[in-house]
């Protein structure tokens, strides 16, 4: 089999065999069948704490050749307009995207904070196999609506702004208590409006995820306070890289009972919510 297409390797790219190339070349990969089917990740980690000087700071996305870029990310059509099943399609197309760029972020964090614990590293891993598995559920969809991966472009907006993370507590911030948290409110959203389409089977994907995202974001809940103190917005919105505010981290209306589930105070969630 041939190795799957990178972006990049560094010299200093991680010892084969080990969990961190399995990350790396998820990454890297610039194969569709590698980000949908990675192989099983080893059992062999490198060691903990690797010198801070090997971390991959400027490490991108392998992009295959089925994912062109968009200059801008599409508008999110009406819940009217999901009746057209190309409309459908490209709101779910875009939904993959999320998951594969959530997938590579966690592989990217596990890559980028070697010194942090391990029981944090080993969470980054299950959370990434758990969206490796939600992308599969996108892409199954979408050949059945006639709408293959590559139909629409796509836009890397999480990895423009995610690796700006300096540390672990800034990562969990944003990609999990922030952008994670809003996809609670936006899952029970838009499978109530792919319901209402005719849809279920993208309503039930839809909640199958956002079910799948309650423990995601209680693991990044759990360990940004146990990093910085209980959760509260003045903290949360300190540990956000400029220009990034909480108006993009939540959705309408607010999935409270989700967030609950997830660990998050009523007051944070009250907070979030009166948020200018």
């Amino acid at each position: 089999m041939r190795p799957p297409t990178r972006a990049s390797e560094p010299d200093d790219a991680p010892e084969p065999g080990t969990v961190e190339r399995w990350a790396f070349d998820y990454v890297t990969s610039g194969s569709l069948a590698h980000k949908l089917a990675p192989p099983p990740p080893p059992a062999r980690w490198a060691r903990e704490g690797a010198s801070t000087d090997r971390r991959p700071r400027d490490l991108r996305p392998g992009r295959p050749p089925e994912l062109t870029p968009a200059e801008r990310a599409p508008k999110t059509p009406r819940a009217s307009a999901l009746r057209d099943p190309r409309r459908r399609a490209q709101l779910l197309h875009t939904f993959f995207h999320h998951e594969l760029q959530a997938a590579e972020l966690m592989a990217w964090a596990l890559l980028r904070f070697p010194e942090a614990p391990a029981e944090f590293r080993r969470g980054l891993l299950r959370i990434c196999g758990d969206e490796i598995r939600h992308m599969s559920l996108y892409a199954a969809h979408l050949d059945t609506l006639g709408a293959p991966i590559g139909s629409f472009p796509v836009r890397d907006w999480f990895w423009e702004r995610v690796p700006r993370a300096r540390a672990p507590v800034d990562f969990v911030a944003l990609l999990g208590v922030g952008f994670e948290g809003a996809n609670l409110d936006h899952a029970a959203r838009f499978a109530e409006a792919f319901e209402a389409a005719g849809d279920p089977e993208a309503a039930r994907i839809q909640r199958v995820v956002g079910a799948e995202e309650v423990p995601h974001v209680r693991f990044a809940v759990t360990w940004f306070e146990r990093w910085s103190g209980p959760l509260t917005l003045a903290r949360w919105t300190a540990a956000l890289p400029p220009p990034l505010t909480p108006i993009v981290m939540r959705g309408r209306p607010i999935a409270r009972e989700a967030r609950r589930r997830a660990g998050m105070q009523d007051a944070f969630v009250d907070a979030l919510e009166a948020y200018p």
